[in-house]
């Protein structure tokens, strides 16, 4: 076999791969423009006019106090403390929850117990996935019935097994609802399936199983009751009783929020139409970008979001732009996919190094190992944020259930970088000039502890580069997938 570039049978085998793999990346993008348009939501996938605001969902709401929550060890114990607070109701959505999942660091009591507790006093509500309806992807719907007997059986808690969705996808929100007067809104779900969701900031090696990165929002302020609508929503459709929301909440704080969401066409009768408001305000947000895109999340196999990112990279806006993604190392479906996008990247950046792939391993002296990237987390110009449960494929952004979180607060966009940044580059201080931490820190790091994994050396930092794939044909999957199983 002959190496492309020397004008060998392996350089027309490419041009072929490359025209295939374009050729049905364009056919998806079409087909989503054909099914929104049908639906009357083109606008999410081409939103007519500028501003980082998604038109397609509720308007943002003023006053909010909002707080990022890096990692399930700083998340899940606040989520259990807000739940024991409980005066009037506690309310979750989860993809997939155990009853005996701990979401404390001593291993000792599981949510099962926390929720029935406050069952007694206060109502207490869960919608969970009903699961895989065919049995070639987790968690399949015999294990979830059996997890809703364990949690609901001898307590007062009330829970909804969800089927509301197209046939090869799934609910995957994940929200905690105290009183419609605190939120968390995220990606971590109350379960271990594929991952030890509590895990801290230093992500240390562990023996027994894989880490798990991943954020939350916690929420105060009038952005609440459009979660708490959305979660009355789905309630009402799956138990058949309407909650009562409340008129309007006091401000809490001085941050506009704005609750965007994907809902499919035809998963719930009160809409009809679908709401594809992630998708619009991701590509408002990538449009708008002139210094600096910095995305964490499970997957990057959006044809329409890489497309926004690779015309970036090839006619940057700046010098100083910056695309900076964090993924897993291997993520548990759609790998091919995803290396594949990334390899388009890498060709857009033309050796300019404006472009990095990173992920992160977790690591304890010289021992390593994997470690999840599960947060969806986007910022773009350290002036707007996303955080919530959408990742950047088909499935999220036009089939499965989603909720996000997004506001235009430039401290709190950088904030959240900074110590996003801190964390994934071990230092105490990631502030400063982001161009130059990308270019000083982030670049040499990753690229160096790439070399020592190939060489089969002990990483000495938990930051490594991920490389592309060569042929266009391995990401492929992701897009037949859309087009097999759209509507």
């Amino acid at each position: 076999m002959t190496v492309a570039g020397t004008g060998s049978p392996m350089r027309a085998l490419d041009r072929v791969d490359a025209a295939v793999g374009g050729g049905i990346e364009h056919a998806m993008i079409h087909h989503h423009m054909r099914r929104l348009r049908r639906h009357g939501q083109l606008k999410a996938l081409a939103p007519a006019t500028e501003g980082l605001w998604a038109e397609t969902a509720a308007p943002p709401r003023f006053g909010n106090a909002m707080e990022v929550l890096i990692d399930g060890a700083n998340a899940l114990p606040r989520m259990a403390e807000a739940i024991q607070g409980a005066q009037r109701h506690v309310h979750v959505c989860s993809w997939h929850l155990e009853p005996d999942f701990d979401p404390g660091p001593r291993k000792a009591s599981p949510v099962k117990e926390l929720l029935a507790e406050v069952a007694e006093r206060v109502p207490v509500r869960v919608i969970v996935w009903a699961g895989a309806p065919v049995p070639v992807f987790q968690p399949r719907r015999g294990a979830v019935k059996a997890a809703r007997e364990r949690l609901v059986a001898g307590t007062k808690i009330q829970c909804q097994l969800d089927a509301c969705t197209r046939l090869m996808h799934c609910h995957h929100e994940k929200l905690v609802i105290v009183d419609d007067e605190l939120a968390f809104v995220g990606g971590i779900d109350l379960t271990t399936l594929a991952g030890d969701r509590y895990d801290t900031n230093e992500h240390a090696f562990k023996h027994d199983g894989i880490g798990w990165h991943d954020a939350s929002a916690m929420l105060r302020g009038p952005i609440v009751r459009d979660v708490a609508a959305h979660f009355a929503m789905r309630w009402e459709a799956t138990a058949d009783e309407a909650l009562e929301l409340p008129t309007e909440l006091e401000a809490a704080g001085d941050t506009a929020v704005q609750f965007t969401r994907t809902v499919p066409e035809g998963a719930y009768k009160v809409l009809p139409r679908g709401e594809f408001s992630v998708l619009e305000t991701y590509i408002r947000a990538l449009r708008s970008a002139q210094r600096l895109i910095y995305l964490e999340n499970q997957f990057l196999w959006s044809p329409e979001i890489v497309h926004i990112l690779e015309t970036k990279l090839r006619t940057p806006p700046s010098p100083d732009f910056r695309v900076v993604v964090l993924l897993p190392h291997k993520a548990n479906n759609g790998q091919d996919d995803t290396r594949g996008m990334l390899a388009r990247l890498v060709e857009a950046d033309d050796g300019r190094k404006q472009f990095l792939a990173a992920t992160i391993m977790s690591r304890s002296g010289e021992q390593s190992g994997p470690l999840y990237v599960h947060a969806k987390i986007g910022i773009v110009d350290d002036e707007w944020l996303a955080i919530g449960s959408a990742n950047l494929n088909e499935h999220s952004l036009f089939n499965d259930t989603e909720v996000d979180v997004v506001t235009c607060d430039p401290a709190l966009a950088r904030a959240t970088r900074e110590t996003l940044w801190a964390e994934h580059l071990e230092r105490d201080d990631a502030s400063g000039d982001a161009t130059r931490l990308v270019d000083e820190a982030w670049h040499p790091i990753a690229s160096e502890q790439l070399e020592r994994q190939r060489a089969g050396a002990p990483l000495t930092h938990h930051l490594v580069e991920l490389p592309g794939v060569s042929r266009r044909s391995r990401r492929l999957l992701g897009p037949l997938d859309a087009l097999v199983v759209d509507g």
